[in-house]
């Protein structure tokens, strides 16, 4: 296993430069650039000139993504031109507001689709069984955007039962317990929305998974053998159903960091996802390649993570 993950993580350094020489040219190739954003719109030619200089973008495109790379070796990623910060202080701020939406969102979205899928696959067909699988459909039919505008419409708009917006409370300076009970009321309806439309395909992939498992020789000769029904679908076919899900899991490591672009707008949540969208209107180079190049290595590492989960979960599959 070890020597496993010591040759992915050699083969991910190939991989990780084709994948940034990408992105740099992808966004190079995106019309604009910050100075326009930077100066006053009455600047004149050799104005745009003297700060298209100082920022190193006369250069070469090759030149500079060859700088870029050779600062970010190092760890410097340059200065947020929106933020006049150096790029590495002001994302981990940004990342944990988008961590702790995430993480609680999927905490729920497993801790609830998992049963009910395979509830849903025992009973094929059943009441339960349809009653879930139009709400599968519904919850991966409705657009995010729609489903948090309407909630905000209801129990903000209406009820006045949640704040429409933000993170923390305007002008309230509360510390301890008391600024994580503000965290989370206004956290339930981002956590509302991402929670059903990630429960609407998650049930989906459980219920598919758990029904071509159930249906094999070896869960009939199990329950042939005298095993409850407990035993022989949970800890015999939900174990093989696994892989399927250990995929979604890995896949969704970037999710926990990356945020969530449109309901981060609709809720002014202060994550990641809102620094991107500003990033890219302002062309905010050095932003936009660490965040980029961020969230690929996190799918490339979710990647790795979910082939060593195909070892633990089920004993055929080899990792030589």
């Amino acid at each position: 296993m070890l020597k496993y993950i010591l040759r992915r993580l050699l083969h991910l350094i190939p991989v990780v430069f084709i994948i940034s020489v990408l992105i740099f040219g992808i966004i190079k190739m995106a019309p604009g650039d910050p100075v326009g954003s930077r100066l006053d719109p009455k600047a004149t030619a050799a104005q745009k000139a003297a700060e298209r200089a100082r920022l190193g973008l006369d250069k070469p495109i090759p030149v500079q993504y060859f700088n870029w790379l050779r600062r970010s070796i190092k760890g410097d990623f340059g200065d947020s031109y929106m933020y006049k910060q150096p790029v590495s202080k002001v994302v981990p701020g940004f990342i944990g507001n988008s961590f702790i939406l995430n993480i609680v969102t999927y905490f729920l979205a497993f801790a609830i689709s998992i049963p009910i899928g395979i509830v849903c696959a025992v009973k094929q067909y059943s009441t339960t069984d349809n009653f879930w699988t139009v709400f599968s459909i519904i919850g991966i039919s409705m657009p995010s955007f729609f489903f948090g505008l309407l909630l905000i419409y209801i129990f903000s708009v209406k009820l006045n039962m949640f704040p429409i917006n933000g993170m923390i409370t305007p002008g309230k300076n509360a510390i301890g317990l008391a600024r994580a009970k503000d965290i989370i009321y206004h956290m339930v309806l981002p956590a509302v929305v991402l929670t059903f439309g990630s429960m609407a395909s998650l049930i989906r992939y459980t219920r598919t998974s758990m029904l071509e498992v159930i249906n094999q020789d070896y869960i009939r000769t199990a329950r042939s053998k005298g095993l409850t029904e407990k035993i022989v679908i949970y800890k015999h076919a939900f174990r093989n159903a696994l892989i399927p899900i250990v995929t979604i899991v890995g896949f969704s490591i970037p999710g926990l960091f990356s945020g969530a672009v449109i309901l981060e707008r609709i809720f002014v949540w202060p994550g990641i996802g809102n620094v991107m969208m500003d990033a890219i209107s302002a062309r905010d180079y050095n932003m936009m390649m660490a965040l980029n190049m961020f969230f690929a290595l996190l799918t490339l590492l979710g990647n790795l993570l979910a082939d060593i989960g195909y070892a633990l979960v089920d004993p055929r599959i080899k990792v030589d």
